[in-house]
């Protein structure tokens, strides 16, 4: 008897004991809401897998990384009504220390060349692409043809295809992309990390499939 009460009072192992921790905080963690789940909450973030795997710099700058492999990191695809707001993206991309190539239509296209040309060569040379969905891109016929090459460069998506609304509302979201979560700009600079870190993801993706 005495061996016997001295078995069930005897210490768990500490692995044991943080795996029990680690299943009451997670059982304890609040679950998302269904609107959330959706995908028409304008608190819904495209990047919430990134938080949980932090991915440094070096990981997508290596010299062997598939990153190279395309001209670009990411395609900006935006009105020219919304130009202002796109350079300060564009500037703060740049200056990640990622240092992401960002295509940007205005500074690096091609004098002389078909716009069919550059919106699809920027398309098939970019890793991923961001759609800057406000009332000037629901309006602009070429804005809707770039998210179409991009669709079709990626018809599931995995992750490149990358919309922001801004000053849109949900009815308006366009139909085609209503099975991708977004990103709802409200605080810029709040913003601006979540698609940062969503470009991150993209390309450590890339890399981890090539």
């Amino acid at each position: 008897a005495g061996w016997f009460r001295r078995l069930l009072h005897k210490p768990k192992p500490r692995s044991v004991e943080s795996s029990l921790d680690a299943s009451r905080s997670a059982s304890s963690s609040p679950s998302s809401s269904s609107a959330e789940r959706s995908g028409y909450s304008p608190s819904m973030s495209l990047v919430s897998s990134v938080r949980l795997s932090p991915i440094s710099a070096s990981d997508i700058s290596a010299s062997g990384s598939a990153r190279w492999a395309k001209s670009y990191d990411v395609c900006i695809c935006h009105s020219e009504a919304d130009l202002e707001l796109v350079e300060e993206l564009v500037s703060y991309l740049e200056g990640q220390p990622e240092s992401f190539r960002c295509f940007l239509q205005l500074r690096d296209a091609a004098p002389g060349s078909a716009m069919v040309t550059e919106l699809c060569d920027a398309v098939q040379n970019s890793h991923c692409w961001v759609m800057l969905i406000t009332p000037g891109f629901l309006q602009d016929p070429w804005c809707k043809y770039q998210m179409h090459q991009a669709l079709a460069e990626a018809p599931m998506a995995n992750g490149r295809t990358i919309p922001v609304l801004k000053d849109v509302d949900r009815k308006d979201y366009p139909k085609e992309l209503r099975n991708l979560y977004y990103i709802y700009m409200a605080l810029k600079e709040n913003s601006f990390k979540q698609i940062r870190d969503t470009i991150v993801h993209c390309e450590y993706a890339a890399g981890e499939t090539s």
